[in-house]
């Protein structure tokens, strides 16, 4: 099991620079501090981090290091990651993938290589809707100097959210912007903006004004208006595209539809590390609640002195969380062996979306985040409750990982408008293959739903009469002469439950696999998160004749047999991920242990067999 949560991706190198980059130290606050003192500290852990860490081109070119960074530092502290993922893979990661012929901004890509400066992104504007789709900061050509200059028009312009308000912390950002050009918008590009200066001074041209300060995610939010700020034309991150001499303009993308698409191009970076994030947290949370539920006592007057864990509820809850954790580092594994799709070929037609371009950029792997993210939240949500009062009050690590799962469900794109476009792909036949009928001869296997055959033969069958069903409704709107946004607008609900389907489906596939070629515990794990999506999507799977009434009875019964398969080894399951100890300690912990040393301390990554990873149910941890 150590073996397949780890993958074969990483070294024994690299696995050691990704732990003293995020040390166990990393993993609290020491108390008293200020909001401002708080991020300032997350700050100078990123620096920490990135210079431990292999250098940042070489983590963006192998998805699996980078995902090993930021997976340690979601466990750590949620924070971090977010600014960790803005600063490789939204800020780097334009420069080093759009800068032409490798010219680009030099100055601002050294100072994010050495951590001198830290990347942000100022992309999605506060004012409206969808903004990606078309932005209102302009970018428009000086011909006088070669440079640019960026405006944003109005307050519902103003890129937010962005983590900029910090005063003292050097920021450099990328800033998504429509180039207007001879009187026309020439498509989406980026430009690399310096924000701050290692003094905090913010140059002419740029207004940041903080937010609110919030618990979610604490990070420094703000909004920034950008006045007529000036930048050189080293600061275009042109990806081929240019303006001649004679002012003629040129972009190889072939429109400006294209060309978002292709600034869009850095999001499966995004979407890679977040699923593998979403597969970690969840990970977290599992191994909190079995710390929480381990040997302790109940005096409920059914059966006083039961074991928690003995009740049916806390065990599948904790069982299920454990499953979840596996099932997510499946699809995680997958993301990261996944490259993305290709960018659309020079001249094609435009992206293919009608909500936001990220389906565009790679529909699958956009799918796979919201997927993740959802399951995630839904997961660490469940461990929180079940995890009782001290799992909200004696430690913030639950609420953390569920603010890092809720935020991402709109961060990186949002998920509701990611399964809109999947739906609309869906109907159109746009790229999307619907799954064939079933067989003649009914379900494989019997029908048993604890095989993983069956498991796909129900999802791929409710997701083509969905499918078939979504078309034929839109499709009989435009008949009877509603425009397109009628035709979808009424018809969001089902939508969504198609995509969401189809999103299924695909997990499905991926931990059939992982089922026939893993190790033997993995079996029943997965099976049990299969058991766990059949009674979430009973409602879908019953509504389009799937499955016959009573179905439910079924798995719940099959749910507590596999549960009594797993729960002798619910010790082996959560000590293979690795947790450092003051995760897998109770929330309780602090009452009968020290606090931790902020500074750092001896690294804590209990072995498989280490007790401090949760024993037996009934054996209170060590």
């Amino acid at each position: 099991m150590l073996e397949f949560v780890r993958g074969d991706a990483l070294d024994a190198k690299t696995r050691l620079r990704v732990a003293d980059a995020v040390p166990p130290g990393f993993f609290s606050y020491p108390g008293g501090l200020t909001a401002r003192e708080h991020q300032a500290l997350t700050y100078a852990r990123l620096r920490r981090a990135g210079l431990a860490a292999p250098p940042a081109p070489e983590l963006l070119d192998d998805p699996p290091a980078l995902c090993a960074l930021l997976d340690r530092a979601a466990i750590a502290d949620p924070a971090l990651f977010h600014v960790m993922l803005l600063h490789y893979t939204l800020a780097l990661g334009p420069i080093l993938r759009f800068g032409a012929d490798r010219e680009g901004p030099r100055e601002a890509r050294d100072a994010l290589e050495t951590m001198a400066s830290f990347g942000t992104l100022l992309m999605t504007e506060a004012g409206r809707s969808n903004s990606h789709l078309s932005p209102r900061t302009i970018a428009r050509h000086d011909p006088g100097t070669g440079g640019f200059v960026l405006t944003t028009p109005d307050a519902e312009a103003a890129k937010f959210p962005t983590n900029t308000a910090h005063p003292q912390v050097p920021k450099t950002a990328a800033v998504y912007a429509t180039l207007v050009h001879g009187g026309s918008e020439r498509g989406v590009f980026v430009f690399v903006v310096p924000l701050r200066g290692e003094n905090g001074r913010i140059p002419q041209g740029v207004r940041i004004t903080p937010a609110p300060e919030t618990t979610g995610l604490q990070v420094d939010y703000a909004a920034v208006r950008l006045d007529g700020l000036w930048v050189p034309r080293e600061a275009w991150l042109r990806d081929g595209a240019r303006i001649g001499e004679d002012g003629s303009f040129h972009d190889p993308a072939g429109g400006p539809a294209q060309r978002l698409t292709r600034s869009m191009a850095v999001a499966p970076a995004v979407w890679r590390a977040v699923v593998s994030a979403s597969a970690a947290i969840t990970r977290a949370s599992a191994g909190v609640l079995l710390a929480h539920s381990t040997g302790r006592t109940t005096l409920g007057r059914l059966a006083p002195r039961r074991l928690l864990t003995d009740y049916r509820n806390q065990n599948e809850a904790v069982l299920g969380a454990l499953a979840s954790a596996y099932a997510l580092t499946a699809v995680a594994g997958h993301a990261k062996s996944r490259r993305a799709a290709p960018p659309p070929a020079t001249g094609t037609g435009g992206p293919a979306t009608a909500w936001a371009p990220w389906s565009a950029v790679d529909r699958d792997l956009a799918l796979l985040k919201a997927a993740a993210t959802a399951q995630a939240h839904d997961t660490v949500s469940r461990c929180r409750t079940h995890s009782g009062a001290p799992g909200f009050a004696a430690t913030d690590r639950l609420n953390a990982y569920r603010g890092l799962a809720h935020a991402y469900t709109s961060a990186g794109g949002d998920n509701e408008l990611i399964l809109f476009d999947t739906a609309r792909a869906m109907a159109d036949l746009d790229g999307y293959q619907p799954p064939p009928p079933p067989p003649a001869a009914g379900p494989p296997d019997g029908g048993d739903l604890a095989s993983p055959r069956v498991w796909l033969h129900l999802a791929r069958d409710c997701e083509r009469r969905m499918r078939d069903r979504l078309a034929e409704r839109v499709a009989a709107a435009r008949a009877r002469g509603h425009d397109p946004f009628t035709a979808w607008n009424d018809n969001l609900a089902l939508a969504t439950r198609t995509a969401t389907a189809c999103a299924d489906r695909t997990v499905l596939e991926i931990l059939t696999a992982a089922h026939d070629t893993g190790p033997a515990l993995l079996r029943p794990a997965l099976r049990l998160h299969a058991l766990g999506w059949l009674d979430r999507r009973a409602g879908n799977l019953l509504n389009e004749g799937v499955v016959p009434p009573g179905v439910l009875d079924e798995v719940w019964a099959l749910r507590r047999a596999v549960c009594d398969e797993l729960t002798p080894h619910a010790a082996a399951l959560a000590a293979a991920f690795e947790l450092p100890t003051d995760i897998t300690a109770a929330p309780t912990a602090f009452l009968t242990t020290p606090p931790p040393d902020p500074s750092g301390g001896p690294s804590g990554s209990p072995s498989a067999g280490d007790p401090s990873a949760g024993g037996p149910f009934g054996t209170p941890p060590a």
